[in-house]
């Protein structure tokens, strides 16, 4: 967790909500000197700080519609801090809630360097994270029309299909297969969306495979040298990290990637895990995938985690591969270099 322990000689604190936002200023003594709840916008927001724009930090809990006003702070000159809504306890916790008490606690917070961090993504590569994540969505919604299909098929114990249904020449005939008209019309329905999913989805990757070689083609180049991460997955993997020079040590980047535990301690007694919650989902996601592709491809790698399921188990196997895998491409970008399996595979 990192805090923002700048000193300043007025701090902003902003309840924001997509149509309004409640604007608390004090100074450096902590006293109240600007409180006013108003419609979210630049111009409002830029006339009310205005007196007091020769010293000021601006604080916002993450939320959705943080991107207009960390785009405004910059284009400004504004120091602009993003709160971790996870660990802003103190807002939450209070016998009282609303925007007013809510923005006061953002600028106290700030003002006594205990407002934790979340990082700000810099506006050149958002949209283009975000159109990923977005793509990720369709296929999630793709693979459970696909999904559908399958558990249709077993409700009516039906022969299973002989070849996999994920591709477009394999789905002739299904509909055919159920008697009942309505479920064949629902059978019918999915793959209709299935195959406007994949018309749709086929343009969003050659878009955004446009759009990211202008970023890093060299990092992008790294990262599909990992046997299973393959063009799309080395791209969420490169944009949902953006910089790893933001996580000073391996272990930072791992928590980051929701690859490790993190244990409750107190009196030398350990009391279970907890931040579960906290890190990169999609990172998350992405070395996971990479685990279980990876063993498709490597005959090396599938031995390696045969051993690490006698010793412990098969889910766990699976994690641990992803953690080597995340610490892995945390070096390989670090240092500019590519992947090497026996490095890999070495014994610590």
């Amino acid at each position: 967790m990192k805090f923002y322990v700048n000193q300043h000689k007025y701090y902003c604190g902003v309840d924001l909500h997509a149509r309004s936002m409640y604007v608390c200023i004090i100074d450096e003594k902590g006293a109240i000197v600007k409180q006013k709840n108003m419609e979210s916008g630049p111009g409002e927001f830029l006339k009310i700080i205005e007196p007091y724009r020769e010293d000021i930090v601006v604080a916002v809990e993450c939320m959705f519609a943080w991107y207009w006003l960390s785009d405004l702070c910059r284009a400004e000159g504004i120091p602009f801090v993003l709160g971790h809504a996870l660990y802003m306890k103190a807002i939450h916790g209070g016998k009282a809630k609303n925007d007013r008490i809510d923005s006061h606690k953002i600028a106290a917070l700030l003002r006594g360097g205990m407002i934790p961090m979340a990082y700000v993504y810099p506006s050149e590569m958002r949209a283009t994270r975000d159109l990923l994540r977005r793509r990720n969505h369709l296929m999630r919604k793709r693979a459970e029309l696909l999904a559908h299909i399958q558990i249709t098929n077993h409700q009516y114990n039906l022969s299973p299909f002989h070849k996999s249904i994920c591709y477009k020449g394999n789905r002739d005939g299904i509909a055919e297969r159920f008697g009942d008209e309505c479920v064949r019309k629902s059978i019918e329905v999915n793959l209709s969306l299935i195959d406007h999913y994949d018309q749709h989805l086929k343009k969003l990757e050659y878009y955004i495979d446009k759009k990211a070689k202008v970023h890093d083609p060299e990092a992008l180049f790294r990262l599909r040298s990992v046997p299973g991460i393959g063009h799309t997955l080395a791209l969420i993997i490169l944009y949902e990290i953006h910089d790893m020079e933001r996580f000073p040590r391996v272990q930072d980047f791992v928590s980051y990637s929701r690859l490790v535990k993190s244990a409750k301690e107190s009196a030398g007694k350990r009391y279970g895990s907890s931040g579960a919650k906290i890190g990169n989902a999609h990172l998350k996601w992405a070395f996971s995938e990479a685990a279980v592709l990876m063993l498709r491809e490597s005959e090396e790698v599938k031995k390696f985690k045969a051993r690490l399921v006698k010793k412990h188990g098969k889910a766990k196997a699976l994690t641990i591969l992803a953690h080597k895998i995340g610490r892995a491409v945390y070096y390989m970008l670090k240092r500019k270099e590519v992947f090497n399996l026996e490095t890999f595979l070495k014994k610590k």
